[in-house]
């Protein structure tokens, strides 16, 4: 039952932050309609703007407490990622509106190239670390329950608070304010909504700075965890199915796909992996997001199309 436990609580960790991935598909697409699959780019480009500038604050400001540095670094991070949010607004999907949905496609994908080739040319090629003092020894957990204890992984376990709190504070924002009231109206309705005076793009500004905070956060912790490297452009993908189990509307679903989806590759690796040569961790989201395709496209929380004529 110990290992079962370690187990499952790796998947919930791990579902966390898928879920906090695909957060920035959901949030654009709610506002916008656009399908970001530059969503992952954003990812890897914040990462290597907080690994970098965490490099040069000490360096050239002369800051040497690790703490200060980092925050200066995150706020620094931060405006360069509302930056290039307000630079694809204005300059890409201003333009675009209206247009068909392949053609917003492939400007999301002209801007993943465009993010990793200009974070190579800003911050190199190198694999970079990112420190911000998360403890990555392990600790047990309820000895006096199990034999041994549970054993937990502390950077795994701080991660999955980061991203728990990020979604609370997000939906707080959502539901008790006011710009946030006004982004579920154009999620709703665009023409509604831009009828009654809500400014369709600057609202589109702020789902793409949130979305930049989203990445910023997301990029930070996996930075972390893994090393910052233009694999970790990847990530978006493991976030794919995440949508497709949750729902492409909807926040909520976005929370709850993830957390399947995690426990299922964790759990489905330890039980059923021996059974089949292992490796089933890297497939199993992609066949659960198949069979919702084929039985409930629109996801567990998504909204059902019904098409009249």
């Amino acid at each position: 039952m110990g290992f079962f436990l370690e187990t499952l609580i790796g998947g919930l960790m791990t579902g966390m932050l898928y879920a906090l991935v695909a957060l920035g598909f959901v949030l654009i697409f709610k506002a916008s309609g656009v399908f970001n699959f530059a969503q992952g780019a954003m990812v890897l480009f914040a990462a290597l703007a907080m690994a970098r500038l965490a490099e040069w604050v000490p360096q050239y400001l002369g800051i040497a407490n690790p703490i200060v540095a980092n925050i200066l670094a995150f706020i620094g991070a931060a405006i360069l990622m509302f930056g290039v949010a307000w630079v694809i607004e204005r300059l890409v999907l201003r333009k675009l509106v209206n247009q068909e949905g392949a053609t917003l496609l492939m400007a999301t994908l002209g801007i993943t190239y465009l993010l990793e080739g200009i974070g190579q040319t800003l911050f190199g090629s190198e694999i970079y670390s990112i420190n911000i003092g998360m403890p990555k020894d392990p600790m047990i957990l309820l000895e006096n329950v199990f034999e041994g204890g549970v054993l937990v992984n502390k950077e795994d376990l701080i991660a999955g608070l980061i991203a728990a709190a990020l979604v609370v504070a997000l939906t707080l924002f959502f539901q008790k304010t006011t710009t946030g009231r006004a982004l579920r109206a154009v999620a709703d309705d665009h023409q509604a909504a831009q009828s009654i005076g809500i400014p369709l793009n600057r609202i589109w500004v702020i789902v793409w700075c949130v979305a930049g905070v989203v990445a910023l956060v997301a990029g930070m912790i996996w930075g972390s965890k893994l090393g910052v490297q233009f694999s970790l452009a990847t990530v978006a993908l493991r976030a794919l199915p995440v949508v497709i189990l949750g729902g492409l509307t909807s926040v909520p679903g976005a929370i709850i796909g993830g957390l399947i989806i995690g426990v299922g590759e964790k759990l489905s690796e330890v039980y059923i992996g021996p059974l089949v040569g292992g490796g089933i961790e890297i497939w199993f989201a992609y066949v659960l997001a198949l069979v919702f395709l084929l039985f409930r496209p629109q996801g567990l929380f998504g909204e059902k199309i019904i098409d009249r004529v």
